[in-house]
């Protein structure tokens, strides 16, 4: 990062908390996000954190990826996809759709199925998994070991 700050301004920086205003982050969460190396600091001589404007994308996608589901070491590696020191572009952001594309389609096809599965539990009226004859008949779910064994598979 110190080869990319040599070519920058200072308006190419932000204080932490600028960066917290422009994202809706709190202060607290951007340094959480910049001790797992999701984002990097800059120091000041008076010890200032500054972050680069380029951090905006970079935190925003991650409010975006964590309501997807990614666990923070899947935005980590999408993260790494991404240059320092400029803004991601088009092709950048691309990149990491094609890259998550699949994950979020196997994600939207479970939670497709689990309502589903709701549905029609709940619309059979006994809510009870117990006695559910559709469902759980003779508890030979309970035979393939605990949990929601029908809606996780």
């Amino acid at each position: 990062m110190l080869d990319v700050a040599r070519r920058l301004t200072k308006n190419d920086f932000l204080p932490i908390g600028e960066l917290a205003r422009r994202t809706g982050l709190s202060v607290s969460a951007i340094r959480f996000y910049e001790d797992k190396g999701l984002v990097q600091s800059m120091r000041t001589g008076g010890n200032q954190r500054r972050f680069l404007r380029s951090d905006i994308r970079r935190l925003s996608f991650i409010l975006i990826a964590q309501q997807l589901g990614l666990a923070l070491a899947e935005i980590e590696a999408q993260l790494a996809m991404l240059p320092q020191g400029r803004t991601p572009n088009t092709k950048d952001w691309r990149a990491i759709s094609a890259s998550i594309r699949g994950q979020l389609d196997r994600k939207i096809a479970q939670l497709e199925a689990t309502r589903s599965k709701l549905d029609g539990c709940i619309g059979c009226g006994c809510l009870s998994l117990t006695r559910c004859r559709l469902y759980n008949p003779d508890d030979q779910a309970g035979e393939q070991g605990s949990g929601p064994r029908y809606v996780l598979g």
